[in-house]
């Protein structure tokens, strides 16, 4: 059965929701925009040595005019600082898929503006996450680095401990047969040296690039031995003498070309076809409330997602709470399941049976989260919500298929799970403005801490205080409200980043080509990965 939309979004509800999702995202370029201009600060003192900032080297190391997809943009947003007027996001990196020479890349530039480019805590997690999707994607792993390494102003004993897989990550995807490779922009000390020392090719800067162990402070603290940086691991003497570096370049720019020449050497270019015109993605502005207790049909922003508009619903009429359809984005058949409302038993069924349906088929799946989770109550309970709920996350964990994650509005409860939240491991997910994402809505929970506490007291033969409760009752909510918001979660990478909802069509259609390239990539494992000589 196939959808025909109906939402008119020139109506007056329409055009308040269009404002609200502009405003959030003017807040969210506003706070990308932050990082951009603090890295910025420290151009006299990049152009003094005759650099490239770190924005100006990724843009010089991809393709003009070709797609870039960044990635956790909101890194660390809120989690150095609680004061969100002063956080900075970013995790201290830029980075994304893009192409060089035409292959499709991931690409990792340490933000040497800010902080000399030291590692901070979410920085260290964004990185991983990035590793993560290069390996299961397949794509060659290029490494801008100019890193002051931990920041020991900060220093935290499980930060140096947890580090280590960063390194782990590295040798796992040169075994895989993922080319890593690494352009030394400037320093890399103690752990950081392991960056080019763990990847397969290393191109350094003559008079700018460092690495090594211990640099001339701790050398001469450890061991009272006095030496030079160059001595110690400087460009040439990395390039001629240790081995560490296969290319010596004379500055940033030449040093981006060796590299562009390296990946155009690997010989993984593949043709791609063009994404056509969307010229109804401006109604996806329309289409979710500022309050998301309002209704949306998700059925409204599928169809706009699928090329054509072509969009075949499964089992309309069975579980209609839980939207099941099947089109194409791009190219490639995807399956889809949202939600219009919380998720029934008849909706987990048929979410179950339309997993095991596409699996079959070997399409991909895009979950659209907008659910308050799975029903509860005494007939919801009889009826076996908890094991039909169960099958339901057991079919999403073990699904064969690509899974990719969009929320959109509320994900909460277990609908984060049943939907494919962050912890099922959705090769992509991303978030929406407008997404809110928490264990239950922060009203809910102060409700439910207001009865239990109205129960505890009444055991005692007390009344509560109306101030004090409301008092708590507030708070709750506060809590519950500031975790919940789409900036605050990305910050804590539980998405890949947050988009705008009129690039969702470009933004899958470049994953499932993304995936579509891993799949039909053909990768050499080494049992060890290929070691420095």
């Amino acid at each position: 059965m196939k959808f025909a939309p109906s939402w008119d979004p020139t109506t007056a509800i329409a055009q308040q929701r269009r404002d609200a999702m502009l405003v959030r995202l003017r807040e969210l370029r506003a706070l990308e925009q932050r990082a951009v201009d603090r890295s910025a600060e420290a151009r006299p003192v990049f152009d003094k040595r005759g650099q490239l900032l770190p924005r100006e080297r990724v843009g010089l190391l991809l393709d003009p005019g070709e797609p870039f997809l960044p990635l956790c943009t909101l890194a660390g947003y809120q989690q150095d600082t609680r004061e969100a007027a002063s956080s900075i996001p970013g995790g201290g990196m830029v980075a994304g898929i893009g192409f060089v020479r035409g292959t499709r890349c991931m690409v990792v530039a340490s933000d040497s503006g800010i902080d000399a480019g030291a590692i901070q805590p979410m920085g260290l997690e964004k990185i991983l996450r990035l590793q993560e999707i290069a390996l299961e994607n397949r794509l060659p792993f290029v490494h801008l680095v100019e890193s002051a390494g931990a920041n020991l102003m900060r220093y935290r004993v499980e930060g140096f401990v947890q580090g280590g897989a960063l390194f782990r990550n590295l040798a796992r995807l040169s075994a895989a047969g993922i080319p890593v490779i690494t352009v030394q922009h400037g320093s890399g000390t103690a752990g950081g040296a392991y960056m080019p020392g763990l990847s397969d090719i290393v191109i350094m800067v003559r008079g700018r690039s460092r690495a090594f162990l211990a640099g001339p402070p701790l050398l001469k603290a450890a061991t009272g031995e006095v030496a030079t940086e160059e001595e110690l691991g400087g460009a040439e003497m990395h390039t001629a003498v240790s081995g560490l570096g296969e290319y010596l370049a004379e500055d940033d720019r030449h040093a981006l070309g060796i590299a562009r020449e390296v990946v155009a050497s690997l010989g993984w270019q593949q043709e791609r076809a063009k994404l056509e015109s969307d010229p109804d993605k401006d109604v996806l502005l329309t289409l979710m409330p500022a309050n998301l207790r309002e209704p949306v049909d998700l059925r409204e922003v599928m169809v706009r997602l699928v090329d054509g508009g072509e969009l075949l619903e499964f089992k309309p009429a069975y579980g209609a709470a839980t939207v099941c359809a099947q089109g194409r984005i791009a190219g490639h058949a995807v399956g889809f399941i949202g939600n219009n409302g919380p998720i029934d038993v008849a909706g987990a069924n048929k979410a179950t049976h339309f997993i095991q349906w596409m699996c079959q088929l070997g399409h991909a799946i895009v979950y659209l989260q907008n659910t308050t989770g799975y029903i509860v109550g005494r007939d919801s309970e009889q009826a076996g919500m908890i094991k039909h709920g169960s099958k339901m996350i057991q079919a999403v964990t073990n699904a064969t298929v690509p899974q990719l994650t969009i929320q959109c509005g509320a994900s909460f409860g277990a609908g984060n799970y049943g939907m494919c939240g962050r912890a099922y491991a959705p090769r992509f997910l991303f978030s929406w403005p407008s997404a809110r994402t928490a264990v239950m809505g922060g009203e809910q929970a102060a409700r439910t801490m207001q009865i239990v506490n109205e129960a505890a007291l009444a055991r005692k033969g007390q009344r509560p205080d109306p101030v004090q409760a409301k008092l708590q009752f507030d708070q709750i909510v506060e809590v519950f409200e500031s975790q919940a918001d789409a900036f605050h979660t990305s910050g804590l990478l539980l998405d890949d980043g947050v988009i705008d909802p009129r690039q969702t069509r470009a933004v899958l259609a470049f994953c499932l080509d993304t995936i579509a390239e891993a799949q039909t990539r053909q990768l050499r494992p080494l049992q060890f990965g290929v070691a420095r000589m």
